[in-house]
């Protein structure tokens, strides 16, 4: 993981280098292109050194979690609008609010959806469609993310929620360019955990991927 920071790192030195410089100074088109990439890179490595310490924290029982009544589709269509914006393909989203009130951290919670989302992206094709519903099963709240991407081979889905797991991740993103620590999906885990929660995946290779976030649902939530 240190390794691979160095990239974004050694990318925000030189645009701070390149911009200091005072070549862009007659071309602001160029130096907003240099800045933009510059806080995009340091924004990227933030989330990353936030998810490290989260993780760190949910290992030794140290976290802390602000419970609150959570309206799931102003927190998930909120999601939807950031993708939308900031994805390089096309991503065409579907929801369904079969129940619209949970009860976690809507933080942590966020993250997590937001990881799940972010996978489902970087792992398909030029175009991808991302199914999100809410619903109330037995005792639990449910909340799937289902994608129509590269699918996980059946051998790797036992080890995907590892700490550092690249195994499957490696292959795909040879096949797609999408790169990561290893750590999202770990992240989606622990956090989900510390909520008393699980997190079940369903998937087929090259064909789909459904991950599932269970949270006991509490009287309030109905």
């Amino acid at each position: 993981m240190i390794h691979d920071m160095k990239t974004p790192l050694n990318t925000v030195l030189m645009g701070i280098n390149r911009l200091q410089s005072e070549k862009l100074d007659n071309h602001p088109d160029k130096k907003a292109h240099y800045f933009k990439i510059v806080i995009a890179e340091a924004n990227h490595l933030m989330k990353l050194t936030e998810k490290v310490l989260t993780i760190s924290k949910l290992e030794q029982s140290k976290l802390k979690l602000d419970i609150q009544r959570i309206s799931l589709s102003a927190m998930i269509e909120k999601l939807v609008e950031t993708f939308k914006i900031k994805a390089s393909k096309e991503v065409n989203f579907k929801t369904n609010f079969a129940i619209n009130t949970v009860y976690a951290d809507p933080e942590y919670l966020q993250e997590a959806i937001s990881n799940l989302i972010d996978n489902a992206i970087k792992y398909s094709g030029k175009t991808v469609t991302i199914e999100i519903s809410c619903l109330l099963k037995n005792e639990d709240i449910q909340i799937k993310v289902r994608d129509n991407g590269l699918g996980i081979p059946l051998k790797d889905q036992t080890t995907i929620f590892e700490k550092f797991e690249r195994a499957s991740a490696i292959a795909r993103n040879s096949k797609e360019g999408a790169s990561g620590f290893g750590l999202g999906l770990n992240y989606v885990l622990r956090v989900i955990e510390a909520h008393n929660g699980r997190v079940d995946i369903e998937s087929i290779e090259g064909e789909y991927s459904e991950f599932t976030i269970n949270i006991p649902k509490r009287t309030e939530d109905l």
